[in-house]
C-alpha cells in the first residue's frame, strides 16, 4: 500500500512539474499595426481618434518616446522583427512581390525566426494577421516556427465585402494552420476575435502570439456604424482612417481584455508599435511633429509610436526618451523567455529588460541605422544624419529640432564627419537585396513639412 501511495504521490508531482516550470516563463505578445501615424493614438497626443485600449497599455507600461522600426516600409522592419538582426544583413530590403509560385521573394531560408527559437523552450507559437515576408510555400507562417496560424500571406488585403479571387494579392483566401478559412464580417474584428480566443486557449502554458493588423493601411472600409463615430471629421480620408483605428483599437482591447479575464495580464509581457511612418497624403494619418512619411528615412518614415508593459514586473506610467528600436523584441523577448541569445551570426537586438528596470542606467544603442535603397540615415544621441541619392549629407540636432528643419552639417563637421563614417563602416557590412521586390516611391519629406492635424 506504502508503495502505491509513493507512486502515485511521484506521478503527480510528474505531472505538475511541467505546469509549474512554465508558469514561470512570461507570456510574449506582439502587436503590430500598420501605417499608422505617429499622432494617431491618445497615447500620443490625439484629440479626433480616441484609443482607449493602448492608452491603458500605455498606461500600464513604458511609452518609448524615441521608438523606431528598421526601415519605411512594412516587409523590411517585419524580418528585422522576426530576426533580431538589420534585414539588410540578409538582403530582405524590399517588399516581396506577392506569388506563390515565386521562391526567392521571402525572407531568406537562411534565417531562423522568433519562434522557432521559443518552441524549443516549451512555448506554443501563433500567428494572427499580416504575413507579407514571403507566398511561397517554404516561407509562410507554419514552415517558420508558428504551430498556430489565421490571417493572410500577401501584403495587404480587403477589410470587409470582398469576393475571394487567389490571384489577387488583397483578395486571396484567409489561412487557418495552413488549410482555407472562412470569410469574416470584418478582417480586423476577427483578428481580434482569432487573437482573444489563443490566449483563452492557451491559459496554461507559456506562449509568443505575433498579433499584425494590416490596419490602418489601405484600403480603408471600417464598418458603417464606426465610420458613423467619427461624423465630425470633415476630411473623407481622416474620417476613414479613424474609424479604422478605433476598430483596431476594440480588437486590441478585446485581446488584452482576454489576458485579465484568464488572469495572465501580470505574466505576459507586451509590445506594440507600427511597422513604419503613416503615408501622410494617402490613408489620412499623421505623423505631427515629424517630418516625412512612410518610405522616408526622415523621422516620419521610420519613427513610431512604442509601448512596451509587464504590469507587476515593469515600471507603469513611464516614459523613455532614449533611442529604441522593434529590433529589440527579439533579444527582449529570448531574455524574458530565458532563451540564451544566439551566437551562429551577428545579431543587432538589444534586451530592454534591465535599461527600463535601472539595472543599466545606459542607452541601449550606441547609434541606430537605416538604408533603403538610396536612402540612409544614422542616430547618435540626438544627432542625426540623413543622406539622399544625390543631395549633401544633413544633419539634425533632435533634441532641439525633432521636425528635421534646420540642417546643422555645415555648422557641426565634425560630428557630421563621424556619423558619416559610421554610416559607411556599417553599410559596409551589409550586402544588396537579395529580391527586387515590389518597388515603392522613395521619396522624402518636404523640407519642414511637418503636417498639421486635421
Amino acid at each position: 500500500m506504502k508503495s502505491i501511495l509513493l507512486f502515485l504521490a511521484l506521478a503527480g508531482a510528474a505531472a505538475t512539474a511541467p505546469a509549474t516550470l512554465a508558469a514561470a516563463k512570461p507570456n510574449l505578445l506582439v502587436i503590430v499595426s500598420d501605417d499608422q501615424g505617429y499622432a494617431d493614438t491618445g497615447f500620443q497626443g490625439s484629440k479626433d481618434i480616441p484609443t482607449p485600449h493602448l492608452d491603458r497599455l500605455a498606461a500600464s507600461g513604458i511609452r518609448f518616446t524615441n521608438g523606431y522600426v528598421t526601415h519605411p516600409y512594412c516587409s523590411p522592419t517585419r524580418a528585422a522583427l522576426m530576426t533580431g538582426r538589420y534585414q539588410q544583413r540578409f538582403g530582405h530590403e524590399r517588399n516581396p512581390v506577392y506569388d506563390p509560385a515565386d521562391r526567392r521573394e521571402g525572407l531568406p531560408m537562411t534565417e531562423t525566426l522568433l519562434p522557432a527559437r521559443l518552441q524549443p523552450a516549451g512555448y506554443t507559437t501563433g500567428w494572427v494577421g499580416k504575413w507579407h515576408l514571403g507566398a511561397a510555400p517554404e516561407f509562410t507562417p507554419q514552415r517558420r516556427g508558428f504551430a498556430e496560424t489565421y490571417g493572410f500571406i500577401g501584403g495587404g488585403h480587403r477589410f470587409r465585402d470582398w469576393a475571394v479571387n487567389a490571384a489577387v494579392e488583397y483578395t486571396v483566401p484567409l489561412e487557418r494552420n495552413g488549410g482555407a478559412a472562412e470569410i469574416p464580417e470584418h478582417l480586423t474584428t476577427a483578428f481580434g476575435r482569432e487573437a482573444a480566443a489563443f490566449v483563452r486557449r492557451h491559459r496554461s502554458e507559456p506562449w509568443f502570439l505575433y498579433l499584425a493588423f494590416n490596419a490602418p493601411h489601405n484600403p480603408s472600409e471600417p464598418t458603417p456604424e464606426r465610420l458613423a463615430r467619427f461624423a465630425a471629421i470633415k476630411d473623407p480620408s481622416r474620417q476613414k482612417y479613424a474609424a479604422q483605428v478605433s476598430l483596431m483599437d476594440d480588437a486590441i482591447g478585446e485581446t488584452i481584455g482576454a489576458l485579465r479575464e484568464t488572469e495572465q495580464e501580470q505574466r505576459t509581457l507586451v509590445f506594440f508599435f507600427s511597422d513604419n511612418g503613416g503615408p501622410v497624403g494617402i490613408n489620412g494619418s499623421d505623423n505631427t511633429p515629424l517630418r516625412g512619411a512612410k518610405g522616408s528615412v526622415y523621422e516620419g518614415g521610420v519613427r513610431v509610436p512604442f509601448v512596451m508593459a509587464w504590469p507587476g514586473r515593469l515600471p507603469a506610467g513611464r516614459t523613455d526618451d532614449r533611442p529604441v528600436s522593434s529590433l529589440d523584441v527579439f533579444a527582449t523577448s529570448l531574455g524574458a523567455a530565458g532563451v540564451a541569445m544566439p551566437t551562429d551570426r551577428r545579431y543587432d537586438s538589444v534586451n530592454l529588460i534591465p535599461y527600463v528596470t535601472g539595472e543599466n542606467k545606459g542607452v541601449p544603442h550606441e547609434r541606430l541605422f537605416w538604408r533603403s535603397g538610396p536612402l540612409l540615415a544614422a542616430r547618435e544621441g540626438n544627432w542625426k544624419l540623413v543622406r539622399g541619392a544625390s543631395a549633401a549629407d544633413e544633419l539634425y540636432d533632435l533634441g532641439n529640432d525633432v521636425a528635421e528643419s534646420r540642417d546643422l552639417a555645415a555648422t557641426q563637421p565634425a560630428v557630421a564627419a563621424r556619423l558619416a563614417a559610421a554610416l559607411e563602416a556599417w553599410n559596409k557590412e551589409l550586402i544588396a537585396p537579395v529580391f527586387e521586390g515590389a518597388r515603392g516611391r522613395n521619396t522624402q519629406g518636404k523640407k519642414g513639412g511637418a503636417k498639421k492635424k486635421q
